[in-house]
């Protein structure tokens, strides 16, 4: 990967790694065994959610192409909505990164020991953790540079693998599997709505490209192809993928699998081939773990700059990194992680409430971008018609999957935002936000007036 003479050093390759990476991590290698119980129904639904999600790449595509704005969804919604939208979108989805590190990590976690089982201790299992998490953010704290290509090894490494799984395993898969379309015998409505977030985990980070703007060459048009194009390869593994894994295991022995794809590996190519799929697997989790860091010094580095968090958050370190950013969201994860390892049976629900908060908290900023390029266009003096059937399906399957995650999610997660009030209050007064200007972009710079706040 090479350094463009304006110092940008993420081009197409590293913004579609960064894209792929953050998408196909734990949400994807889990996922056959949490939709196995609903039976053809669930590959449906892949679908479904794979178009709504390509309407939400798309739309990010076009906000960046119209603004190619560090921060992604904040500075979008900042740049159509105004100061305090923004501020919550940026506090909501800083929380969605920080909380989403520890599902991850342990998921890694749970591999190693899989192909370790000396290290099934929890003493062991927290080490390696906090380990993996501590050393991509070291990674990180290198610089965008390291980071960009570290996502480019971590992920085309791991798609050999998966693709392999997707692709060849579709001539190993029982057809008699697919016999039942919905036996969870739920209607087939709420069924749909259990799916959603179900599914809708595995597709955060489409909007991964958008976020480290200001490091991206030829922004304008590198962030949309690479969206596009990212989320299209996540999308086909992910529905070969579910065909092949249910395909090849049982229903009853896929429902309670906690390696589905190493599984299926085995019982298609024996023991070389589930470790084979199983370090794919690791590096996955890595790459995930990759992106997902850079972005969550990025997020709030944005909006410190505009005035909306605290001004530390947008020092930069000798390398040109929000490194204050990423060690207290890292800090934030470790807290988490070890309030896990020390918790009992009743922390465990907590746990997988924060899993759900996660997918809540980066799905409504979804739902604000969906709309928004209109009022962004606007603001850049460009004449748009009214919102698009492409906008409008990205709202509705945001909506949707809000109604999907359940009350409890939904209730929890309102309160996390609510609780970034005192924060947004404390910084209006200590000092005004920054205008809501625009980037410069390849004619030069823009000079637009404030938003009203």
């Amino acid at each position: 990967m090479t350094t463009s003479p304006d110092g940008k050093s993420l081009g197409l390759a590293a913004c579609t790694a960064i894209v792929v990476g953050n998408m196909v991590g734990s949400g994807f290698y889990l996922s056959p065994a949490a939709v196995a119980p609903y039976g053809n129904l669930a590959i449906l639904v892949w679908l479904i959610m794979g178009a709504g999600a390509i309407c939400l790449g798309l739309t990010f595509a076009r906000l960046a192409s119209l603004v190619p704005a560090v921060g992604g969804p904040y500075a979008y919604t900042r740049l159509a909505y105004g100061d305090f939208a923004g501020f919550l979108i940026a506090w909501g989805y800083w929380i969605s990164i920080w909380t989403s590190l520890p599902v991850i990590a342990i998921a890694f976690t749970g591999v190693i020991i899989d192909l370790v089982p000396a290290l099934g201790n929890r003493l062991a299992a927290t080490i390696l953790t906090l380990g993996v998490i501590w050393a991509i953010v070291l990674v990180n704290l290198r610089g965008v540079h390291a980071a960009g290509l570290f996502a480019q090894v971590t992920t085309y490494a791991k798609l050999l693998p998966f693709g392999a799984v997707a692709i060849i395993g579709l001539l190993y898969v029982d057809t008699s599997h697919f016999s039942d379309f919905n036996p969870s015998g739920q209607p087939i409505l709420k069924s749909i709505a259990a799916l959603a977030p179900l599914t809708m985990f595995a597709y955060l980070g489409l909007e991964s490209a958008t976020v480290p703007a200001g490091d991206v060459r030829d922004a304008k048009h590198t962030i949309p192809r690479s969206t596009v194009l990212g989320i299209s390869i996540a999308a086909t593994l992910y529905v070969l993928g579910t065909i092949v894994v249910m395909g090849v295991l049982p229903r009853e022995q896929l429902t309670h699998s906690i390696a589905p794809f190493p599984e299926a590996a085995r019982a298609m190519w024996g023991r070389g081939g589930e470790l084979a799929i199983s370090i794919a697997v690791v590096v996955s989790s890595i790459g995930a773990l990759n992106g997902w860091t850079l972005l969550m010094g990025q997020v709030p580095m944005a909006a410190a700059r505009d005035g909306l968090f605290p001004s530390l958050f947008a020092r930069l370190s000798s390398r040109g990194v929000p490194a204050i950013g990423m060690v207290v969201s890292a800090c934030l994860a470790t807290l988490l992680v070890l309030v896990q390892a020390m918790g009992g049976e009743g922390f465990a629900a907590v746990y997988r409430l924060m899993v759900g908060l996660s997918t809540m908290t980066a799905v409504v900023p979804y739902a604000f971008c969906s709309l928004a390029s209109g009022l962004v266009a606007a603001r850049i003096g460009e004449r748009m018609p009214g919102v698009s059937p492409i906008e409008l399906v990205a709202f509705i399957f945001a909506m949707f999957t809000l109604y999907g995650a359940g009350a409890e999610p939904v209730l929890y997660g309102l309160v996390l935002l609510m609780l970034g009030i005192p924060v947004y209050v404390w910084q209006r007064r200590n000092g005004a936000p920054a205008p809501a200007e625009l980037p410069e972009t390849t004619a030069g710079a823009i000079t637009r007036p404030a938003v009203p706040s």
